[in-house]
């Protein structure tokens, strides 16, 4: 009778044991997803900041008719700056899905960027196509980060 007794302790200290390794590792596995899901909505939000950072700054200089070619093309390239950081950081931590429309907004972007620092003014047609051009990109990001994030 001890045996049993004994054998039946033993038995059911296992059991819990692996029970309570298992649902550790389910904790832990859920955790880690949801720590990644919220670096990558971080870097989403900062990554579509900077790029509407530049893209406000470009709208103001294509405006600016006193601005001289060298002062327009400073403040468009220092505006730019700041995306090229997030843009690597979207390559290696951004879901695979996610990546190549961040690659075309950021590219379509940069044509701009070169536009304005060209002299591209506001009253001419060829920054509205450019600007329609952001638009539909920053669309097509936009929805490939809600479908990473499941919002």
């Amino acid at each position: 009778m001890e045996l049993m007794a004994l054998a039946s302790t033993l038995v059911g200290g296992a059991i819990a044991t692996v029970s309570a390794g298992f649902l550790d590792r389910r904790r832990w596995r859920r955790d880690r997803i949801d720590q990644r899901t919220e670096a990558r909505r971080v870097l989403y939000g900062n990554y579509l900041a900077a790029l509407s950072q530049a893209r406000l700054t470009f709208s103001r200089l294509s405006r600016d008719m006193d601005a001289s070619n060298a002062e327009r093309r400073k403040a468009a390239w220092d505006a730019f700056d700041p995306c090229s950081g997030f843009r690597h950081q979207m390559t290696i931590s951004a879901a695979r899905a996610v990546v190549e429309p961040s690659e075309d907004l950021y590219r379509t972007l940069r044509d701009l960027r070169n536009a304005v620092a060209e002299g591209l003014l506001l009253e001419g047609g060829d920054y509205a196509e450019h600007r329609a051009r952001y638009d539909v990109a920053l669309d097509a990001l936009r929805a490939a980060m809600r479908d990473d994030l499941e919002a």
